[in-house]
């Protein structure tokens, strides 16, 4: 967007760069001062229990020990996980921004791009959707009603910004500086979040931390060949549209 021939010349070249890391630092701030949150949480729920087991127990060393362990068993049941529900809802947000501009961008677009557009929008959000769907089904500590409500919000963002874009159709100009910067501005900083989501949430857990870290070698070599074709596919939309 920022590369708009409307916009004219950008004094700093790394515009969308600077706004993708921006995006990115935020979700990365969101997630690490949660996590600090809920370690001073359990820090506080194992003083507590400590206290209590120092009281109600005798003060030999058998006792001692017993008392020393416990709290540390309930330090590490309550570490954050990189799949805990904050972590989803940083993933989900980076998606709902760049959903709600593919939906405006698919009604204000010309006819000449709007199949094209068409095409490689069912099968953008529908990567996105399996992507986003997995992460939301593995949250054990969520409610029915609550992942439903997560899949409602991705499954209607789209067709919520169709309807603003239907709404603004008369009026939008795509070569007004004013909004290529708005738009240009979302989608670079939704850019910044899902960057995050993706490299730290869903790659890196996959592969350092998850499933197929100890994976035999067939399940490794399919999980290998689907991610590199991932990679090329979503690269050929993006080149296409």
């Amino acid at each position: 967007m920022f590369a708009n021939e409307c916009l004219g010349e950008l004094e700093y070249e790394a515009t969308t760069t600077a706004i993708v890391i921006a995006g990115a630092f935020l979700a990365f701030l969101l997630q690490y001062s949660s996590f600090r949150l809920v370690e001073a949480r359990s820090r506080n729920v194992a003083s507590k229990s400590e206290a209590q087991h120092a009281e109600s127990m005798s003060g030999d060393a058998s006792d001692k020990s017993s008392q020393n362990q416990v709290p540390v068993q309930d330090h590490m049941h309550h570490m954050p996980k990189l799949d805990d529900p904050l972590s989803v809802l940083i993933l989900e947000m980076g998606i709902i921004f760049h959903s709600a501009i593919i939906g405006v961008t698919l009604v204000v677009a010309g006819d000449s791009f709007y199949k094209i557009l068409l095409v490689v929008i069912i099968f953008h959000q529908m990567f996105e959707g399996l992507a986003l769907g997995v992460r939301i089904s593995k949250l054990s500590t969520v409610s029915l009603q609550k992942k439903l409500l997560m899949a409602s919000a991705f499954a209607l963002i789209t067709p919520l910004g169709m309807a603003i874009g239907l709404g603004v159709l008369d009026s939008f100009n795509g070569n007004n500086k004013a909004t290529i910067i708005a738009i240009g501005t979302l989608d670079a900083f939704s850019a910044g979040i899902l960057v995050w989501a993706g490299f730290i949430q869903m790659w890196s857990f996959d592969w350092l931390y998850g499933e197929l870290r100890n994976a035999g070698a067939v399940q490794t070599c399919l999980g290998m060949v689907s991610l590199v074709a991932g990679l090329v596919l979503m690269s050929v939309l993006g080149k296409w549209a």
